[in-house]
């Protein structure tokens, strides 16, 4: 719950999204989601097979 505290509010969102298109601009942006996005499935995929191999050794036992 201490960790909700920290969390940024409406208008801060704002002035977060300004300074990051301020600091990679326009073009930049939609290669830099691009680059999350294909992170984030890579960390998914890594988990999903992290957990199909841990069934496998949950059925094996």
């Amino acid at each position: 719950m201490l960790l909700f505290g920290f969390l940024p509010s409406g208008s801060e969102w704002i002035v977060i999204l300004l300074v990051v298109l301020l600091f990679f601009g326009g073009k930049k942006i939609p290669e830099l989601m691009k680059g999350v996005g294909k992170g984030i499935r890579s960390f998914k995929d890594g988990i999903s097979e992290v957990r199909e191999e841990l069934e496998k050794e949950n059925n094996n036992s």
